[in-house]
């Protein structure tokens, strides 16, 4: 005899959003999952209303910490004792606009010079291009002194998806996390 399960309710979905809420980045773990704006939807999944479904989105295509956020997250529905999955939705494709002002700040203090708008963050519902480089390069500040007198070194940095730049008052290098 199989057991029906009810579909998650609005508090059980909370408790795993809050759960959510603590996964740090595994390539800046200053930074939750959430406040980068990779954790897209928490819901019912559609084709199968007993079980929770979380979907996310990558930073950039082929980004090599989604394997180990997606398992992170699986982990977390285990521990809270869910049924559940991890859904990586491309599109729209992610930008640093759905960043908080909180992760922008956290990766400011670790030394990651945080990466400007791009007037992107609503979400897109037709073709939509993606640049990865503003077309004018901005003023990038240190995030050690502040100083905007900054040139890039490397267009990769420790990432791909940061660039390493150095910091020409205090002499400096940091990683800035590349706008898109």
């Amino acid at each position: 005899m199989s057991t029906v399960t009810a579909s998650p309710t609005a508090e059980t979905l909370a408790r795993v959003r809050a759960a959510l809420e603590t996964l740090t980045d595994p390539e800046i773990p200053v930074v939750t999952l959430t406040e980068m704006g990779i954790v897209r939807a928490v819901r019912a999944a559609a084709d199968d209303p007993t079980q929770v479904e979380v979907v996310i989105t990558p930073t950039y295509s082929g980004c090599p910490a989604m394997a180990q956020i997606a398992d992170d997250i699986r982990a977390t529905l285990q521990r809270l004792g869910l049924p559940g999955r991890v859904v990586t939705q491309l599109a729209p494709p992610w930008t640093t606009d759905w960043m908080t002002e909180t992760a922008r700040e956290k990766l400011r203090a670790y030394g990651i010079a945080p990466p400007g708008r791009c007037g992107s963050a609503a979400p897109q519902t037709a073709e939509h291009v993606v640049r990865f480089m503003p077309a004018s390069a901005a003023a990038v500040a240190c995030p050690r002194c502040g100083s905007t007198h900054t040139r890039e070194i490397s267009h990769f940095g420790s990432t791909a998806c940061k660039a390493l730049w150095q910091c020409l008052d205090c002499h400096e290098p940091f990683d800035h996390f590349k706008p898109h």
